[in-house]
């Protein structure tokens, strides 16, 4: 059973706290992971663009002069890709590039991201997250306590408006409930921010 240290606000150490293995440590599936990270961002894809084919584009049907004794080159149509205004070759056309993936896949994925974080010393946990006034100020200086240096994705376990506004202006860090913990997030960022009570939530969703 894996074990992390907690900190709190000002970066002091508040004790250890026992993970459970259910869910801090999964067995390393980089295929699972590989696949959960491609379908986020295969569903963000808009594929709004699109262009004219030689059958949408405007201009005459006709051949634009007679095949032999002009000394130029043979011509159909002036649709023709070839030229100008002519239309597209193989013409990217709206479409949908969402893909599925079930849902023991999708949490395997993610359980499997999370305990790698732990194995690397890149999950942190904290007792408690809040600030008094939601200055920006305030969540730099927890930032550099626990060493934050790098990009890092907090958990809240409840939405609290003035840490995401004091983290709002911070390009490196980024604020999310804990609901939304994904595998995406997770391998984004270099760092993983959890309170203990988010752990509680954790072990309570896939610990079973």
């Amino acid at each position: 059973m894996p074990s992390v240290k907690v900190y709190k606000m000002d970066g002091t150490e508040a004790g250890e706290i026992e993970l459970s293995d259910k869910v801090f440590g999964a067995e390393y599936n980089e295929p699972l992971i590989h696949q959960a990270v491609v379908t986020r961002l295969a569903n963000e894809r808009q594929g709004t663009k699109s262009a004219l084919t030689r059958s949408e584009v405007s201009g005459g049907g006709i051949k634009p002069w007679k095949q032999k004794g002009t000394g130029r080159a043979r011509q159909g149509s002036i649709r023709a890709p070839q030229w100008v205004k002519g239309g597209i070759v193989f013409a990217p056309k709206p479409r949908d590039f969402s893909k599925r993936m079930n849902k023991k896949a999708r949490i395997g994925a993610m359980l499997s991201a999370l305990s790698k974080k732990v194995t690397d010393g890149e999950l942190i946990v904290v007792d408690k997250l809040e600030v008094e006034k939601g200055k920006t100020k305030e969540m730099v200086a927890f930032a550099k306590a626990i060493g934050l240096d790098k990009s890092a994705i907090i958990y809240m376990d409840s939405v609290d408006d003035k840490v995401m506004l004091a983290c709002r202006n911070i390009p490196k860090i980024s604020t999310l409930p804990i609901e939304q913990i994904s595998t995406y997030e997770i391998v984004a960022n270099a760092k993983v921010v959890l309170t203990t009570a988010d752990v509680q939530k954790l072990e309570e969703a896939y610990g079973k």
